[in-house]
């Protein structure tokens, strides 16, 4: 797993220092987003996209737990009031219509989360609606001190705001 720091940077100058400050500390690009309010051009740097500013992965979760119960429920009992194949229960459908519904509702699910803006993100739209641009980068618990550190030292205008969720490591 790795750890989400965010920063505020306070300009877009500022904010390309940042990315190539990261750059030359050999944090990899693809580790490496930026935020904005609407309409802010971030050439130059890598825009954070539907994984880090939605709310599509919790939304999808949710949908497999919820999915999986309503399915594993239809199936149990559809297999044990109406038996396909003899008199015994059937226990397979429950199982296939568990994975079935698990399936459906983590795509349904995150159809309806890639249109709600991260939960996390929500408290820097003040921020970012005055100018600021908030980073995040990605990083192994390991190296994450000595961005901070690195960050801090380089950017004393920059605002630490904290970690975020823990993030998979192959995102």
């Amino acid at each position: 797993m790795r750890r989400r720091i965010l920063w505020l940077m306070p300009d877009l100058a500022s904010a390309r220092r940042a990315m190539h400050d990261l750059v030359q500390a050999r944090v990899d690009v693809a580790h490496i987003h930026f935020a904005a309010s609407e309409g802010t051009d971030l050439a130059g740097l890598r825009a954070a996209n539907l994984w880090q500013t939605s709310d599509l992965i919790p939304a999808a979760k949710t949908g497999w737990v919820v999915g999986s119960a309503c399915g594993m429920v239809i199936g149990l009992v559809v297999g044990l009031s109406f038996p396909v194949l003899g008199e015994e229960p059937e226990w397979e459908l429950a199982v296939v219509l568990g994975l079935l519904g698990g399936v459906v509702g983590a795509w349904s699910a995150s159809m309806v989360g890639i249109s709600i803006p991260s939960p996390c993100l929500r408290r820097f739209e003040g921020a970012m609606a005055q100018g600021w641009i908030l980073l995040m980068v990605d990083l192994p618990r390991a190296r994450s001190q000595d961005v901070e550190a690195l960050l801090r030292a380089a950017h004393p205008k920059a605002l630490f705001e904290g970690d975020a969720q823990q993030v998979p490591a192959f995102r």
